[in-house]
Order: structure tokens, then sequence, then C-alpha cells
């Protein structure tokens, strides 16, 4: 929940003004629902840029005053929606059920889901973390088939690295990347797990996005704070 409408127009402008060319990097933007119609337009002609809402209504439509629906969503013409963002979870209560039905009115109305999923300080502290995150899967995502999954994208959160000026090392990381991947493996086979991009959301930045993307299982980034700055998010973007 940051900047206005202005500001957030601005923003969005000056990033595609300053994006190279030559970019290879497919990026969304997910701005406030009061804004998204607007940025969803202005990528309209930008190879690789489409626009992504960030989160929807578990419920198709009816007496849900403030709730905004998966199919509104795609009538602004966004491609995506984000949901399971740790924020989400932790303010709003969101459980791992809500979200599985969240992924099934975003998939009736043609979205691409980005689900968040990672573990809080005390749940990796006490070693717990791989089972956490495994039953965010069982409990989300698994019912899904090998086809429905191909418009799933994976964002790992460490809860505790985000806002907080802290992040994983690449090891830590990507030995949680490797681990969802191989619940992939396991679940849909090679072909869906290695053509599934899997993302670090937790404090990426300049100064330590090319450290992060080099590793083996690091397709991307979820970017927070330091989207917010221009510069900032296109050197991410080009960290590749």
């Amino acid at each position: 929940m940051s900047l206005n409408r202005a500001e957030g127009i601005a923003l969005v402008e000056d990033v595609l003004v300053k994006l190279p060319a030559d970019n290879k990097t497919h990026i969304v933007f997910a701005p406030s629902y009061v804004y998204l119609h607007k940025v969803a337009e202005m990528c309209a002609n930008t190879a690789k840029v489409v626009a992504a809402a960030q989160d929807c209504s578990a419920n198709k439509n009816g007496a849900f005053t403030g709730e905004v629906s998966a199919d509104m969503i795609a009538s602004c013409n966004a491609k995506y929606v984000v949901l399971g963002h740790s924020e989400r979870r932790a303010n709003f209560k969101e459980s791992n059920e809500i979200l599985k039905t969240k992924v099934g009115q975003a998939f009736r109305n043609d979205l691409k889901v980005i689900f968040c999923c990672g573990e809080s300080l005390s749940q990796r502290e006490s070693g717990v973390h791989f089972d956490w995150i495994k039953s965010q899967f069982l409990e989300s995502l698994l019912h899904l088939s090998s086809e429905e999954f191909k418009n799933i994208v994976i964002a790992y959160e460490p809860i505790w690295a985000i806002g907080t000026g802290v992040t994983a090392s690449a090891d830590q990381a990507q030995e949680v990347h490797a681990f969802i991947r191989n619940l992939l493996t396991e679940k849909y086979g090679n072909e869906v797990a290695e053509s599934t991009s899997i993302l670090y959301g937790g404090s990426c930045k300049p100064s330590n996005a090319k450290e992060l993307f080099a590793s083996q299982d690091i397709d991307g980034g979820l970017i927070g704070g330091a989207s917010l700055n221009a510069d900032d998010f296109i050197a991410i973007t080009q960290s590749f």
C-alpha cells in the first residue's frame, strides 16, 4: 500500500522509459487495485511487461463489499494475480484452504498465479521450515494438474527477511528453492519442475541481486521496497 495515483503512475512511466530496448527480463507490475487498469494499459505496448493484482477474492461475485473478484481483475487486462503473500497470510489470516479457493478463481478467469510461500524466523530456528513450506504446497497447489501448474509462478519469501533489511544468504535461498523444485519434480516430473519459475522475495536489492540470481534454482525476484525506485528496480531486472 505505497504511493498515491500520481506517484504510482510516474514510477511505472519512469521504469518503462528507462528500461533497456533489448530487455530480456519478464517484468510484472503489481500495483494497487485502483491503479491496475491504468498500469495494464501502460504495459500494453512494451514487450515482456504486464500487470498483476496483489490479491483477489475467494468469491466469484455477490455481496462482498470491498472485495475484488478475479473476473474484475481479468477485465482490467491484468495477466497475473499474487496470492498468499506473507502479509496477507499474517494480517488477514488467509489459510492454505482459502488460497486454494483463490487459485481456482484465478484460473477460471485465465489469470496466472504468483504463489507466495515461506517461513517465519521461529519456524526456521526450530527446523520446521521445510515441513511448513511443504504443507503450503500440499494444501493449496498440489491438487492441480500438470497442465494447470504451468500457470503457476512460485515466490519464496523468508518472512524474517521481508522489510527488515536482512537478506537470506544466497546459499540459504538456494537451499529452499532447490527443495521447492524437488517437491515439484516428485509431483509433476522434471519437465514441469524445471519450467516453473521460482522467485526470491526477501530484501532483494541491486547490491545482492546478481549473487542471488546466479543460484541454480533462483529464477527471479518478487521485489518489494526496492521496486519503489525506478533505477534500483531496473538494476535488479538487469542482474541476470
